[in-house]
């Protein structure tokens, strides 16, 4: 049985080769049969739902000839970051789920690592990005005029926002690529990342050149990436509660904002209930592994496996939680529910 060491020990471990062992490597977590079958479930729930969500807003936004709604925009660049999130790790990890145990090079590990931290980061800030565009839509005195105005081109401002938030991550995801290696069937993991892994696929692991600079990125990680989206997400939230209270209070003679008030809390209940849904799910994986990185002890283990189906959960709701208040999306639905 493979021995749970901890980071601080592997520091001073020497191999046989006279090399020192991979800092990031001994702790490996089984599933069963039925959470298998569980996550299996939840991966194809999110992939189809998120790729519908892509599918049916984006075809909206090109065929109206307008460039599209600035919310169904962001819509569709949270939906694919979860749809890519998707492909290139949940997949994986039911594939090794099955049984079948694939080992990559060192080259491809530190491809991968790097491309498993940048999506799951830009998950992340594109989620915030939706509730804070919500906050500041509600904010906004009148409706604007443009749609009445004939066809507009994608708007330039919202568009350089989300090329940042691909970029910057895509840099946050550097340190990934550096330090990352490839294992064998004995590699475990002592030490992760939410925004990365919760165990050891395809033979790829941390490899950081102490336990310090190891739990160096993890806390920094903890705090810039994680937490501070989390607590944003919570402020914009309560921030869009209190606009909305506002207005419902305005005078008759402020009709124009009046008249937004219903449409702005069915919109307000979608994006609330996404943005807790996100905190639940990112909250509890943070917890879980942070626990796992910090303070290791007989509930690790379990810990993790929480930690792997939180991940999951944001993911695979989403496009339902979308469904219930996007009218493109009920329709889609509905009309392929009829045939």
């Amino acid at each position: 049985m493979l021995e749970d060491i901890s980071a601080a020990a592997m520091a001073e471990h020497i191999g046989e080769d006279g090399h020192g062992a991979l800092i990031g490597m001994g702790l490996r977590v089984s599933v069963s049969p039925v959470q298998t079958a569980f996550y299996i479930m939840l991966v194809t729930l999110g992939i189809l739902g998120n790729f519908t969500v892509v599918g049916v807003i984006g075809t909206s936004i090109a065929t109206e000839h307008v460039g599209g709604r600035n919310s169904d925009i962001i819509i569709i660049n949270m939906a694919l970051s979860n749809l890519l999130v998707s492909v290139m790790r949940n997949i994986p990890l039911v594939i090794s789920d099955i049984g079948l145990e694939l080992y990559s090079t060192k080259e491809w590990c530190q491809v991968l690592m790097g491309v498993w931290v940048w999506l799951r980061s830009v998950n992340v800030w594109s989620t915030l990005f939706l509730s804070a565009f919500h906050l500041h839509t509600l904010r906004r005195v009148a409706p604007t005029a443009v749609m009445r105005n004939g066809p507009r081109s994608l708007p330039k401002t919202l568009l350089l926002s989300l090329t940042l938030i691909w970029s910057l991550n895509l840099v946050y995801s550097i340190p990934a690529h550096i330090f990352s290696t490839s294992g064998d069937v004995n590699s475990t993991e002592t030490l992760m990342l939410v925004s990365s892994t919760t165990r050891p696929l395809l033979g790829c692991a941390w490899n950081f050149p102490s336990s310090y600079s190891g739990l160096a990125y993890a806390t920094t990680s903890m705090v810039i990436h994680e937490t501070i989206p989390i607590i944003l997400m919570a402020i914009t939230n309560l921030g869009s509660l209190y606009t909305l209270y506002t207005h419902s209070k305005l005078r008759s003679t402020e009709a124009p904002v009046k008249k937004r008030v219903p449409a702005e809390r069915r919109a307000a209940k979608v994006i609330l209930t996404l943005i807790m849904l996100f905190i639940a799910s990112w909250g509890t994986s943070i917890i879980s592994v942070n626990y796992f990185n910090y303070n290791r002890g007989s509930s690790s283990e379990f810990l993790l496996i929480i930690a792997r189906f939180a991940n999951i959960i944001f993911i695979a709701m989403s496009p339902i939680v979308l469904a219930f208040g996007h009218r493109r999306l009920r329709s889609f639905i509905k009309s392929t529910l009829s045939h």
